[in-house]
Parts: C-alpha cells; sequence; structure tokens
C-alpha cells in the first residue's frame, strides 16, 4: 500500500511539475508574441506617413505636365486650371508623419464631401509616375483630364469655372506598400483666384479605424 501511494506521490508530482512548465511555457510565449507586436506597431508607426496641405509660408511647388505645362503650387493651396484640351490639377502638400509618402492614385469630385466612409481603392485613377514626399518635407500631387469627351471632364470644368468648392482624395502609402492611407482635401475658391487648401479627413485600409462607427 505505501508502495502504491508513493507511486501515486510521484505521477501526481510529475503531472504537477509539467502543468507548471507549460504555464510558464505559456506565459513566455504570450509576452514574446506581446513583446513581437509592440516591436511590429512601433516599426510601423516608424514608417507611416500621414500628408496635409503645405503651410502658406512653404516654398511654392513647380510642377511640370508631360505636355510642357508648368504651374505653381503655392503653400497651402492647389491649382485646377482649365486649358483649350486639359484640365490641370495640382495640391501642394506637406508630411508631417514618420515615413516617405508614396502617392498611388487620385479622385476628383466637384462640390464639398462630407462622407463618413471612404472611397474604395479600384475608384481611383493610377499616377503615371511615382511622387514621393519625404519626411517633414513639403512635395505636390498632380493630375490632369484630357479628354474634352469624358463627363469628368465636363463636370470639372463646371466646377472648375463657376468657382465651386472641388474635392481631391488621394490614395498613398508607406515606401513598402504598406499602411495605405486615403486623405481627403478641399480647394476652397478666394476672391484673389486662389485655392486655398484643407484637409477634410484621413482613412486607414489596412489597420482598424480609430473612429469606430
Amino acid at each position: 500500500m505505501l508502495a502504491a501511494d508513493w507511486v501515486t506521490i510521484s505521477a501526481l508530482a510529475t503531472a504537477g511539475g509539467t502543468l507548471v512548465l507549460a504555464l510558464a511555457t505559456f506565459a513566455s510565449v504570450r509576452s514574446a508574441n506581446r513583446a513581437a507586436r509592440v516591436a511590429e506597431l512601433s516599426l510601423l508607426a516608424g514608417l507611416r506617413p500621414l500628408l496635409v496641405p503645405s503651410k502658406l509660408d512653404d516654398p511654392p511647388q513647380k510642377i511640370g505636365f508631360v505636355d510642357d505645362k508648368w504651374v505653381l503650387a503655392e503653400g497651402g493651396r492647389g491649382v485646377a486650371e482649365v486649358g483649350e484640351n486639359a484640365i490641370y490639377l495640382a495640391l501642394a502638400l506637406r508630411n508631417v508623419g514618420a515615413g516617405i509618402a508614396v502617392l498611388d492614385g487620385w479622385r476628383f469630385l466637384p462640390g464639398r464631401l462630407l462622407d463618413l466612409e471612404h472611397p474604395e481603392p479600384d475608384d481611383f485613377t493610377r499616377l503615371t509616375r511615382d511622387l514621393y514626399v519625404p519626411v517633414g518635407d513639403v512635395g505636390f500631387w498632380q493630375g490632369a483630364f484630357r479628354d474634352p469627351a469624358d463627363p469628368e471632364f465636363a463636370a470639372a470644368r463646371q466646377a472648375i469655372e463657376g468657382r465651386d468648392w472641388l474635392t481631391i482624395d488621394l490614395l498613398y502609402s508607406d515606401y513598402e506598400g504598406g499602411q495605405r492611407m486615403i486623405s481627403r482635401y478641399v480647394l476652397n475658391p478666394r476672391e484673389d483666384g486662389a485655392w486655398l487648401a484643407a484637409a477634410g479627413r484621413h482613412w486607414n485600409l489596412d489597420r482598424a479605424d480609430p473612429r469606430p462607427r
């Protein structure tokens, strides 16, 4: 009977030790995963761009188009010009994020949009060249309509010539193509002929929305 008791005690001790070891391993793995997640978030934060209109006293951006058309986007302003066969759009930008911004696409709409939901990435027009905005520095976006028969051309022309508000959505990411953002800007027509730029909303596409609705 005593031998059996010792066998039972030994088995229980072994099982207890195994359980303690398993719990310690679980806690260690959980802690390591948490540390890895924190490190990942820290790394992503260091790469994250955020584009806003440049400041009014920022240097102007000289912007050239493929047809040798040149425009000057003053600090804190945009450009909206109607030509004979093209409509030229531009926006002076400043990157207030921690990572370089790579612009990927754009969307233009007449009027002032107040939507809470972001448009889909497939709704954007792809840029024909890479545009970068360095960290803590200024840059620009540019786009153009070149088909007078396109309904978007007519709508843009009417809004620009009528001095209406203009809405521009930009799709961009970090330099690795991750952390995609959509930022919405509006151009406010001023009496001096300028278009004053303001940021309306920013949406995160690849992580949780910090403003759940």
